[in-house]
């Protein structure tokens, strides 16, 4: 979903001026340390001052923090806003695939839900996928993809240099784009829903604090690169995805390369959802056996579900606006930095509490804001 996002930086820049360049830092620092306190919440000392990891997943953290109030009413908040999240990130992929391919065969006529349909066919083998070392197979490919179309965009806008010019930054004009333009920078970022099998699967652990600083340092270098350099090159004409300032012969060969990295990015929200159904079945069976014919009922119905919802949803991306106000806010911000107070309230610092009410207030008021500015989007549809 980044690289979507990714993708209408400059964009963001348009509407958020010299404000969205500190913005794309401070977006890399809040999520890397989001990532970083939500991780140690997994982590708990022993007698002799030793970390052990006595929690496994986002879950078991939300269960840790809710045991006074109930023991497993914490982990179902999670587990459904989890959910949320990967479904409508799946579909927000299909209804991509199918405007990208409607757009790369405009000549062709089929309609793009039909493109999304044969887009879904594709994915068809995400029902045999069963470990997730299939899955970051498919995502390095995803990456590698991601960095050629972030390569052919700053390329092409290198060769426009002559006409730059630092007058086309201004100061933001209109609040509610402002607040889409934070929406975008900040959600750029996000991956905390991840972390917890991420940090568990690592050869050494203990390298992923590192890890995480040095992930989120190159991608705020590389996101602020490629927004400057589109916005300097096309200024007040930047549109809403950048790929369509590009002239056709490149737009075309960077629609298709999308089209691949929406596709390569299907499994992993698609493998992410169907682990926590299945581990909500095993926890109630009492038992960790899966049967084969079960998992492939799972695996099929949340096929079946991403594409009905492709389909038959109507105005998709106001809906995917609200839902990621209350469930990305949540996940990426609000969550984290109340569980780490929770958890580790008695052994933070003064500076460490006030860092964590920061990210809470301010997930908060973004979360809000998003709200207010998709209700109101939807209201207006409806109108």
């Amino acid at each position: 979903l980044q690289g979507i996002f990714v993708l209408g930086l400059p964009y963001a820049l348009l509407h958020s001026g010299y404000s969205g360049l500190l913005l794309i830092v401070l977006g890399a620092a809040l999520c890397c340390y989001t990532g970083k306190i939500l991780v140690a919440c997994l982590y708990e000392e022993n007698e002799d001052g030793q970390l052990l990891r006595v929690r496994d997943t986002y879950e078991d953290i939300a269960n840790a923090c809710c045991k006074k109030l109930s023991p497993s009413l914490g982990g179902i908040v999670v587990n459904v806003t989890q959910v949320m999240e990967l479904i409508m990130t799946c579909v927000l992929y299909l209804v991509v695939s199918g405007n990208l391919l409607s757009h790369s065969f405009p000549y062709v006529p089929v309609t793009e839900k039909t493109w999304s349909v044969i887009a879904f066919v594709t994915l068809l083998p995400c029902v045999f996928i069963r470990t997730l070392k299939i899955v970051s197979k498919l995502s390095q490919l995803c990456s590698l993809v991601h960095f050629v179309i972030i390569l052919v965009v700053i390329t092409y806008c290198l060769t426009q240099m002559h006409q730059w010019s630092w007058a086309k930054f201004t100061l933001p004009l209109e609040f509610e784009d402002f607040l889409v333009s934070v929406g975008v920078i900040i959600f750029s970022y996000t991956s905390q829903i991840f972390l917890p099998t991420l940090e568990g699967n690592m050869k050494n652990p203990g390298e992923f604090r590192c890890m995480l600083n040095w992930t989120h340092f190159f991608a705020c270098i590389l996101k602020t690169t490629f927004a400057l350099t589109a916005f300097l090159t096309w200024g007040e004409k930047t549109k809403e995805v950048i790929t369509d300032n590009l002239p056709s012969f490149l737009e075309t060969l960077v629609n298709l390369c999308l089209l691949t990295k929406a596709l390569l990015s299907y499994p992993l929200p698609f493998f992410a959802a169907t682990e926590i159904v299945y581990s909500c079945i095993s926890k109630s069976n009492h038992t960790n056996y899966r049967p084969p014919l079960l998992a492939l009922t799972v695996r099929g119905s949340f096929l079946m579900l991403t594409l009905l919802m492709a389909m038959f949803t109507p105005h998709f991306s106001q809906l995917m606006g609200l839902s990621g106000s209350v469930t990305g806010a949540a996940m990426t911000f609000l969550l984290p930095s109340l569980f780490h107070l929770k958890l580790k309230w008695k052994k933070l610092s003064f500076l460490e509490k006030c860092a964590d009410i920061s990210v809470f207030i301010l997930g908060f008021i973004c979360s809000l804001a998003g709200i207010v500015c998709s209700m109101k989007g939807l209201l207006e549809v409806f109108g």
